[in-house]
């Protein structure tokens, strides 16, 4: 079976980690072409909000000891990086060591270092469009859900500590209640609203 390279995730799927997962949206969020470490990953969104949510990906924690960085080719976003408490040898989903928040605009770059997991969203009125050199594993890894990413524990958590949410026109953070805890905190200057 040969390695389809192009992914899109839908809003179906999206619902999973969504603020409102009630809320109507585009049928695909986000478009994906993985050519991994040696060609890139284009990953495209769209714009908008989802029930005053701007479009991001699903988000996901790294496999073992890799790290990403992400090229913003176009558009402007945020990235969120979040890294669990580790208690015992077990992570704890509901339970963060460090939490931050990166604006990001086109020409500038993002590094995801290891143990951290990662998602981006869209700020911007047009298509946000980023390169990255997450690695693809061959024809058996899916292009949708590469074997290297942990989806669950953030599907566990319907999404990261914050979520990104449009307020008058601009984003702020509203914090996720289903998170027990965030000992580190860097909002990068964002707004927040802790519910």
């Amino acid at each position: 079976m040969a390695f389809e390279a192009y992914a899109a995730r839908s809003h179906d799927k999206m619902k999973e980690v969504l603020m409102d997962p009630t809320a109507e949206g585009p049928a695909i969020h986000y478009y994906m072409i993985r050519g991994g470490s040696k060609k890139r990953n284009i990953t495209v969104w769209e714009a908008g909000t989802v029930g005053g949510e701007y479009i991001k990906t699903y988000g996901h924690y790294h496999v073992g000891d890799l790290d990403e960085t992400y090229w913003i080719i176009q558009g402007e976003g945020i990235a969120l990086l979040q890294k669990m408490v580790v208690e015992g040898g077990e992570s704890q989903p509901d339970r963060i060591e460090e939490f931050k928040a990166i604006s990001v605009k086109a020409g500038d770059s993002v590094y995801m270092p290891p143990g951290h997991g990662h998602l981006v969203v869209n700020t911007g009125a047009q298509w946000l469009v980023t390169a990255d050199d997450s690695p693809v594993l061959g024809a058996e890894d899916s292009a949708s859900m590469p074997g290297h990413a942990d989806y669950e524990a953030v599907k566990k958590m319907r999404g990261f500590a914050y979520y990104v949410v449009e307020k008058d026109g601009k984003p702020v953070l509203v914090s996720n209640k289903l998170y027990k805890e965030v000992q580190k905190k860097d909002f990068g200057g964002i707004p927040v609203i802790e519910n």
